[in-house]
């Protein structure tokens, strides 16, 4: 596969995921297990989301650095610096400077497409090998220290459970609650995320 389309895989990949962040942000359904953890965490401790969840991702890279050194690549540089802040502006543009009423019909079409643009993004860059987002190589951790005995997408859902409840615990001690960060949208995409993040990555390693 030729650099440039890798590339245009890695930042279409990477544009998605922000993009799924702050759809799912703007559905009120609950975000994403990771960004759950991380609403949860920067509520709490009074800091943007996007800034924590650079600072997160460089503590993972560390991990990943010794554990699965083959995921870190431009890709997570830019994922780990990007992702986060693409949500806070878009959610921005949206709230504050287009002031979009979200009925309930568009909040259910912005979580739908929000877990569409999740695991078809994560996919992306995964296919185009240019290094992955330092959390999603937790789970390709999980299944190599296991000795392939917990798979990819098994272990993305147990990553993912384990996040969700770290961000929970934070939100409720922040008095935010728990729908702050976590809902059916979360739900979702915690138990599908892993298995449609295989489906796409099945489908675009055969284009």
């Amino acid at each position: 596969m030729k650099i440039t389309k890798r590339a245009g895989m890695m930042i279409l990949g990477i544009l998605f995921i922000g993009l799924c962040v702050s759809f799912l942000r703007l559905s009120g359904f609950g975000v994403d297990p990771f960004s759950a953890m991380n609403l949860g965490i920067s509520g709490f401790i009074g800091w943007s989301f996007g800034t924590w969840q650079l600072l997160m991702n460089a503590v993972i890279l560390v991990i990943v650095f010794f554990q699965a050194r083959h995921c870190i690549g431009a890709g997570t540089i830019i994922n780990m610096i990007f992702v986060g802040y693409i949500a806070d502006f878009v959610c921005w543009l949206a709230q504050d400077v287009v002031q979009i009423e979200m009925s309930l019909p568009l909040r259910i079409i912005a979580l739908v497409l929000a877990q569409l643009m999740a695991s078809m993004g994560v996919a992306l860059y995964m296919v185009a090998d240019m290094g992955i987002a330092p959390y999603d190589s937790v789970a390709i951790i999980i299944e190599k220290l296991t000795h392939q005995k917990i798979p990819f997408h098994k272990a993305r859902v147990l990553s993912d459970v384990v996040v969700v409840i770290v961000g929970i615990a934070f939100a409720i001690a922040s008095g935010a609650g728990i729908w702050a960060v976590a809902g059916i949208g979360t739900v979702i995409n915690a138990c599908f995320n892993g298995p449609l993040i295989q489906f796409f990555k099945t489908k675009l390693e055969k284009m």
